[in-house]
């Protein structure tokens, strides 16, 4: 392959690796019924009149397949952890026991799981257009090396390699989406 076109090609390979570690930690945020710390990464908790990640002031744990136990590094934290995670749209109940929160993950209803599934979906097609949007940039600045100089059996050839990336990349993340889809479906 030609040294621009390479160029082109791990641009393109990198912009699409993103997109799909993107949809992979937007999945890991999504409730499934199981006790996940991750589902607390977006809670902010105002600590010492800043807005701080959860997981910057406490450790999280899922204790068991239903329970996360969140122990804030500071013991008068605790109300304002709680706070904030009730304020929160997970829709989760804490309690506190004045040291540890412990949240249990309620089951999730047969209609919550197909709005999850839903947003997944929506998800994954956000995942595909940013990485179809990938190979059309790599393709167009091919086409303008091809306008510069580049033989035509190059620019087909760096075509042919950003088209078989874009196809892997797609691939992945119905892989993940698929996999996301039935960790929601269980039951």
């Amino acid at each position: 392959m030609n040294e621009d076109v390479e160029l082109y090609y791990e641009d393109a390979k990198e912009k699409m690796k993103k997109s799909v570690n993107h949809l992979s930690k937007d999945f890991s945020r999504l409730r499934t019924g199981k006790a996940n710390p991750e589902m607390l990464d977006l809670i902010m908790v105002e600590y010492y009149g800043t807005e701080t990640p959860l997981k910057q002031i406490a450790n999280i744990n899922a204790s068991d397949y239903k329970t996360l136990t969140i122990q804030p590094f500071e013991r008068d934290m605790v109300k304002k952890v709680e706070k904030a995670i009730m304020d929160s749209d997970l829709g989760l109940n804490p309690q506190n026991n004045g040291e540890t929160i412990f949240i249990n993950i309620p089951p999730l209803t047969e209609e919550r799981r197909k709005d999850l599934v839903k947003h997944a979906k929506n998800s994954l097609e956000d995942t595909k257009i940013s990485i179809r949007s990938a190979r059309r940039e790599a393709n167009q600045m091919i086409k303008e090396a091809k306008d510069e100089g580049l033989s035509e059996d190059e620019a087909k050839e760096g075509e042919d390699e950003i088209q078989k990336l874009t196809d892997k990349y797609i691939q992945k993340a119905e892989d993940i989406f698929e996999k996301k889809q039935e960790e929601i479906m269980e039951v």
